[in-house]
């Protein structure tokens, strides 16, 4: 199922600890089910992303791909806050911030992030009861 305005699409590092733990936090607070999901290194998360961004490679950001536009690093985040309704949708304040600065944090923190949070062997498999809400379940 392509991302479409009714179901955005978030991208993640399917091997990180961090990243399993912020969709698994996603799905929590998703009541409404807005979001999709797919690791980035699954052939739906590839197969999605050289869709949005034909010439990239693979980034070391959580991507969310929305209505034909593609968000990384901290707009991604900023974005999906958004999408999950009030009281998330406050970190758009964090747009007041300049975008150097957000993405500087952001990236730290992602270049640490297995060091600080660890690393699984293989990406996560949903639930049967989320299956239906990640493309590569």
């Amino acid at each position: 199922m392509p991302a479409n305005r009714s179901h955005p699409l978030i991208l993640f590092d399917g091997v990180c600890n961090l990243c399993n733990a912020s969709v698994a936090w996603i799905i929590r607070h998703d009541r409404r089910d807005v979001f999709r999901f797919a690791s980035l290194q699954s052939p739906a998360g590839r197969a999605a992303l050289a869709a949005a961004a034909p010439s990239g490679g693979i980034p070391d950001s959580v991507v969310l791909i929305d209505g034909g536009r593609m968000y990384t690093r901290s707009n991604a985040a900023i974005e999906i806050a958004r999408g999950l309704g009030f009281p998330w949708s406050l970190a758009a304040a964090g747009l007041m911030v300049p975008r150097p600065l957000r993405d500087a944090l952001y990236s730290t923190v992602a270049r640490n992030r297995y060091r600080w949070f660890g690393k699984r062997a293989a990406c996560m498999m949903p639930t049967p009861e989320l299956r239906a809400r990640f493309l590569d379940g």
